[in-house]
């Protein structure tokens, strides 16, 4: 027999641990994607547990239904339109007043809600207790504590929500907010009105509808005059004599009138449910802030963390590094060994293996740099990098709340740029997304560590923090520079919630840094492999080609020649010749693949662009990597692992690039083209979306790429100049 299907939503507050308590009932069975219509993520999980199938929903983190911001509107319209089964509400056991007004405008939707008490033992801490019992009885709701980071209360959760979703429909009218005489006279005649006179059957509880129309929501409002057909204009007229009353009334509108009695109706919940120790406590949390936002010691403390960051990346990094590379050269010499000489093994052993596998090697550092980025977000961290950075953001004309997009540009540019339009003012929305892409992506982070690795060896993370540092100095100039020309405007105040300090779990770092090494392996097996394909195709191509010397013969005569000092030489000598022999072979064969490079259309290409890229330091083969990245920056390291790596050993590709003509001032000066110049294609298309505007993406494009010349330029002739090589 089919098992019955039940739907919860995750609602609650920002910080109020709701994500937490989402991984721990999901763990990897998640669906992420956008909710239609917008760009904010949607997270979805399928579990099947005590008999039921569960599909759990997790909203985006609110703190009302109010439609001021896109979050609000998603939340609200899924609980209205999607009618969940049961609406789990994640209240913050520690702010309970706060969390209690999401809560009383759930309830007004008619819609089966739980309370979750979490962070049940942060409330302990603090001295604070709340009668659960009481509470359920005065809401007439179920409500369990939990403790989310340490998978407390987390079945009895989904045992309390199956069951309330198998119970009665009915809401008890008295257990809502009750208003004051003239405010519920009014709801009262509203409801009265369009009962009696808009026949359209409409979607929403009345009561609620009639409260959404008193306090003016415009979406409501809009979605109930499209029913009201030839009764529109009575329904205004009715709308605004209630209002204008009840203004009369209260000498304030009432959307803040009703705001304040719901306040009033938490208040007297609050009375009656908890009760505060007097007992002088210690707040962990103010303890911590009082270094990692002080007003001196903060930055530098940042600084630190992520230098760190960067410094475990690389170092820790490299041994699961080493180990995929050895693992892919011997793949690559297994198959080089088993196929027969063709066309088709060309293409798998010189350009799938060498173009996919330079880039895979580097899943490791992909994955330790977001599981840095996610234990920031889960410890409460973040909001306090925004705050710190909030002094610094005022010097371009921005605040703290747009450092949060630029952080996460880390990870990856698209999901960042898109988060910059949580930000009120439109100039500061475009602001934003303008300096982004200066923030160092994750598909950047391999070719710094080709780089730097083969050029800067122990000093290899400190060069690529470097890097970095210089991408956020750009950002901090390149805004200023645009708030003083493009984009004039005052600076907007900043108010950021510092949620209190938390350990992660860890089992939520692990599944947040899979979801984002999935995006990564998607752009792999997509993507780079045809990057890879189309970049070999164009270094095979022409086949015939002249060579400057006849190369087989020549490593026949070479193998003639050391045959011989074999044979004459004694028993000892004779690895050693052996081991000339082999060298002197790979020498020739790594000659005549390069010279095929050369002369092929890949070559051709890169010598026509080279003379634009020369006064920067670098060669044809780099220009054409660069060339690659505007697809994918992943794609850059496909290209030189197709260009460079011609000998099948471990770390092939930067034992290639050392004995090239490359020099580490010049492999600097390619870094800082790549964390420069303009973003891959998806990026573009996401800034052209979110700013409405083709002319923004252009403007990015030929500002990023102009500049990152420049700067490139300067740094390699001056380099040059005062004797770096």
């Amino acid at each position: 027999m089919h098992k019955k299907s039940i739907t919860i939503a995750l609602a609650g507050n920002p910080n109020s641990g709701k994500t937490t308590i989402f991984n721990s009932i999901t763990g990897t069975r998640q669906k992420v994607g956008n909710w239609p219509g917008v760009t904010v993520e949607k997270k979805e999980g399928l579990i099947s547990k005590f008999g039921y199938d569960l599909k759990i929903v997790d909203l985006p983190g609110t703190y009302s239904l109010t439609p001021f911001s896109i979050e609000e509107i998603v939340a609200r319209d899924f609980v209205l339109e999607e009618c969940p089964d049961v609406v789990i509400d994640i209240i913050d056991a520690s702010n309970l007043e706060r969390s209690l007004y999401l809560a009383t405008q759930l309830r007004e939707t008619d819609c089966k809600v739980i309370f979750a008490l979490n962070m049940a033992d942060v409330a302990l801490t603090k001295g604070t207790k709340i009668n659960a019992e009481k509470l359920s009885e005065l809401l007439d709701l179920p409500v369990v504590f939990t403790v989310g980071n340490k998978n407390e209360g987390i079945d009895t959760l989904l045992t309390k929500a199956i069951e309330l979703a198998g119970s009665p429909a009915k809401i008890q009218q008295k257990r809502k907010v009750k208003y004051s005489k003239d405010i519920e006279n009014a709801i009262v005649k509203l409801q009265d009105f369009i009962e009696n006179k808009v026949k359209a059957k409409l979607a929403y509880n009345l009561r609620w509808t009639a409260i959404k129309l008193l306090e003016n929501d415009k979406i409501v409002k809009e979605r109930i005059l499209l029913k009201a057909g030839d009764k529109r204009d009575e329904l205004l007229q009715e709308i605004h004599a209630l209002r204008s009353h009840l203004m009369d009334r209260f000498n304030d509108d009432p959307e803040i009138v009703m705001t304040d009695e719901r306040y009033g109706f938490i208040a007297g919940i609050i009375k009656k449910t908890l009760t505060s120790s007097s007992q002088n406590r210690v707040d962990i949390s103010r303890n911590i802030d009082f270094f990692l936002t002080h007003r001196y010691l903060g930055f530098p403390i940042f600084i630190l963390f992520i230098w760190a960051m960067f410094q475990l990346t690389f170092s820790v990094g490299a041994y699961p590094m080493d180990w995929i590379d050895r693992g892919v050269n011997l793949f690559a010499t297994e198959l080089n060994n088993l196929l027969p000489d063709s066309v088709l093994k060309d293409l798998i052993v010189n350009g799938i293996i060498p173009g996919v596998g330079s880039v895979i090697i580097f899943l490791p550092n992909i994955l330790i740099l977001f599981f840095c980025i996610a234990v920031f977000e889960d410890t409460g961290y973040m909001a306090r990098a925004a705050f710190l950075m909030d002094r610094i953001m005022h010097v371009i004309g921005l605040h703290g709340k747009s450092f949060i997009p630029m952080l996460m540009g880390f990870g990856c540019n698209v999901p960042a740029v898109v988060a910059a339009r949580t930000l009120e003012s439109e100039k500061d929305r475009i602001l934003t997304i303008l300096i982004t892409p200066f923030m160092s992506c994750s598909a950047k982070l391999p070719i710094y560590i080709v780089l730097a690795g083969a050029f800067f060896s122990a000093k290899a993370g400190t060069v690529i923090f470097a890097v970095y540092l210089i991408g956020i100095i750009v950002s901090i100039v390149s805004g200023r520079l645009f708030r003083t020309t493009l984009l004039k405007g005052a600076d907007a105040p900043f108010v950021m919630e510092l949620p209190p300090y938390r350990a992660p779990m860890i089992s939520s770092l692990l599944i947040h840094m899979w979801d984002r090494g999935k995006i990564f392996l998607k752009k792999v097996g997509g993507v780079i492999l045809i990057g890879s394909i189309i970049i070999w195709a164009l270094s095979a191509f022409p086949v015939n080609i002249r060579y400057s010397l006849d190369y087989a013969s020549e490593i026949v005569r070479v193998e003639t020649l050391y045959e011989a000092e074999i044979t004459a030489a004694g028993k000892f000598e004779r690895d050693v010749i052996e081991k000339k022999k082999d060298m002197a072979i790979a020498k020739l064969i790594m000659a005549r693949r390069a010279e095929k490079t050369e002369k092929s259309f890949l070559g051709k290409i890169g010598k026509s662009i080279a003379p634009l890229f020369a006064p920067l330091g670098i060669d044809w083969r780099g220009s054409v990597a660069l060339l690659t990245g505007i697809v994918a920056k992943e794609i850059v390291v496909s290209s030189m692992g197709i260009l460079y790596a011609v000998e099948k050993e471990p770390d092939a590709l930067q034992s290639a690039l050392v004995k090239s003509d490359i020099t580490p001032l010049s492999a600097f000066s390619m870094m800082l083209f790549v964390l420069l110049y303009l973003p891959c294609i998806a990026t573009m298309g996401t800034i052209w979306r979110e700013t409405g505007a083709f002319k923004w993406m252009l403007f990015s494009v030929l500002y990023s790429t102009s500049l990152a010349w420049i700067v490139c330029f300067c740094v390699y002739q001056g380099g040059k100049i005062i004797g770096i090589n």
